[in-house]
């Protein structure tokens, strides 16, 4: 992996891992099902200019990644943070995706990760699962089982994206963006209600408004572009590790500006998922081997 795709990679892990800190703040304006469509909305809002150029993948992958990714994976981790699984340890348990992308990635494309890999891997899972024994009395069940769900939904985007093998990945998160925004919108109407849909729109403050232009254009346009174009260009099992690396930045960031504690278990969690891509991905590199 070139190094410059190993910087990309990290800022994506960044990013995605701040982001909790927003997508708490944006749940104090609005119901979970809202602020993901809203996130989309706005996310699509370029397709205004770009329909005529036509979509950069078949309408079917399209379509399943707007499903799986728009709709399921982000209604069911703001639906789990919202319900009170606290938002570091969600940037965690969603993690997951990547051994749920790696099992699918052998399962369905043959795409099976090296020794090396594995091991790193195993590292990361390991640290994982020491941060996830610290959880105490903090976790919600209910949001945890959710999230996880979440994760399950992202790899299965993770595969789809791989396959559409898209020319233009900025592209097909924007048509991407435009198919989840109808869905959740009916979602939100049935399940959180009109009134409550108007009242969250017409009560938005600027700190809400503001975490859904970063939902949509850091988070969602910015990262997924880049990540879809790593997918593209690299096997999934080697993509895939970099995102352990997000609850590493989340965890991080809801303890300075949430207030979420990191216990000593916790980092040492954090480092072994960081051993663990040291081993996957950065130990081939300094080697002068590519992966």
């Amino acid at each position: 992996m070139q190094a410059r795709d190993v910087l990309v990679a990290v800022l994506v892990a960044a990013a995605w891992g701040f982001t909790f800190v927003v997508i708490k703040i944006g749940l104090r304006d609005f119901p979970p099902l809202l602020f993901s469509a809203l996130r989309f909305a706005v996310a699509a809002l370029p397709l205004l200019w770009l329909w005529r150029a036509g979509p950069p993948a078949p309408l079917r992958f399209i379509l399943g990644i707007g499903l799986a990714l728009g709709v399921a994976m982000f209604s069911l981790l703001f639906i789990g943070i919202d319900v009170g699984l606290p938002a570091g340890l969600a940037s965690l348990v969603a993690q997951t995706q990547a051994f749920f992308t790696a099992l699918l990635a052998a399962l369905l494309l043959g795409d099976r990760p090296s020794r090396r890999q594995l091991a790193g891997m195993a590292l990361a899972a390991a640290g994982i699962l020491v941060i996830a024994g610290d959880i105490g009395d903090g976790g919600s069940l209910l949001g945890l089982v959710l999230v996880l769900g979440a994760a399950l939904a992202w790899a299965v985007a993770n595969i789809l994206t791989k396959q559409a093998g898209a020319r233009d990945p900025l592209g097909l998160m924007i048509w991407m963006s435009a198919v989840a925004v109808v869905p959740l919108l009916l979602l939100s109407w049935a399940f959180e209600g009109g009134d409550r849909m108007v009242s969250a729109l017409l009560g938005m403050s600027w700190l809400g408004a503001g975490a859904v232009v970063f939902q949509s254009l850091v988070a969602t346009l910015a990262a997924f572009g880049a990540w879809s174009v790593l997918l593209v260009r690299y096997p999934a099992s080697l993509v895939a590790p970099f995102s352990l690396l997000v609850p590493v930045f989340g965890m991080s960031s809801t303890a300075l500006l949430l207030g979420e504690t990191i216990s000593p278990a916790k980092l040492a969690g954090a480092a072994l998922v960081m051993t663990g891509l040291a081993v996957t991905v950065i130990g081939p590199a300094l080697a002068g081997k590519r992966p």
